[in-house]
């Protein structure tokens, strides 16, 4: 049962930062706008101190290339929260405190084996782009056919929806892959659990080959650890979208598709 349950004061989020992670400062910008208390934490002083990890409600891996992407994207980042963090972390999300990573964070979340079914074999891994490129441009997304249990998109495609489904994709490593021979399986079950709450548009992802290659998101069965190839950080005002996607917005200050993902966790904390 997570700590801040009983108590009024805001929940209270750690970000990552340091070592290559380069999104941090506008994460906790969603975060705060959500009305949450929010610390940036290098890696390293986590490491040094895992025990501090206790105070937090919720967390976030934010983008960036961590380390270089040495070794592969995430890849030295997990293998550093597996030597050191390993027993908090778990305790962490026994107390189904919520976890989002972001692009290189999501990548991270993968290699931690926290997604998409924790504590079991890894099944589901992130490829480079069939573009054979790094991608900087936006993405149309949509819902998967069946209702996602994420709480972090809960309610951003019902009708009347104020939000722009778009946000900004930066990534080169960023084509989901499953398990050789077990892909329609794996796929499947996603889909049915409601693993799946965000993917592609059609004319986002036109080189794609396969469906499971056109999910933007997959959190887990409980809803609560949220990894996602887009970034909400960077769509947190209407006003980013008019300016960088040069679409007219009537109110260019109002909350962008991004901040709603922060708003729904803060909620949902709020709630509990």
């Amino acid at each position: 049962m997570s700590s801040f349950m009983g108590s009024k004061k805001k929940p209270h989020f750690l970000v990552l930062a340091g070592d290559g992670i380069n999104c941090e400062q506008e994460t906790k910008l969603g975060f705060e706008r959500a009305n949450a208390k929010t610390t940036v934490m290098h890696i390293n002083d986590l490491l040094d101190k895992p025990s501090s990890l206790r105070k937090f409600q919720g967390m976030a891996f934010p983008g960036g290339f961590s380390f270089g992407d040495e070794l592969g994207s995430g890849q030295v980042l997990a293998l550093k929260c597996k030597q050191g963090l390993k027993d908090e972390l778990s305790l962490f999300v026994e107390k189904e405190n919520p976890i989002i990573g972001i692009c290189n964070g999501f990548q991270t979340l993968l290699k931690l084996g926290l997604l998409p079914f924790p504590d079991k074999e890894r099944r589901v891994g992130l490829a480079p782009n069939r573009e054979g490129r790094f991608q900087n441009y936006w993405v149309k997304l949509k819902p998967a056919n069946t209702k996602s249990v994420c709480i972090w998109t809960e309610g951003l495609f019902e009708d009347g929806t104020d939000y722009e489904l778009e946000l900004p994709l930066r990534n080169r490593e960023g084509r989901i892959t499953l398990k050789k021979g077990l892909e329609d399986q794996i796929y499947q079950d996603l889909l049915m659990n409601g693993q799946i709450p965000l993917v592609y548009s059609d004319e986002s992802k036109p080189l794609s080959l396969f469906k499971h290659e056109m999910i933007a998101g997959i959190c887990d069965p409980k809803g609560l650890i949220f990894g996602l190839m887009p970034h909400p950080e960077a769509s947190l005002f209407q006003a980013t979208h008019r300016i960088h996607h040069k679409t007219r917005n009537k109110n260019p200050i109002q909350k962008g598709l991004g901040q709603k993902i922060f708003d729904n966790i803060v909620d949902h904390l709020e709630r509990r």
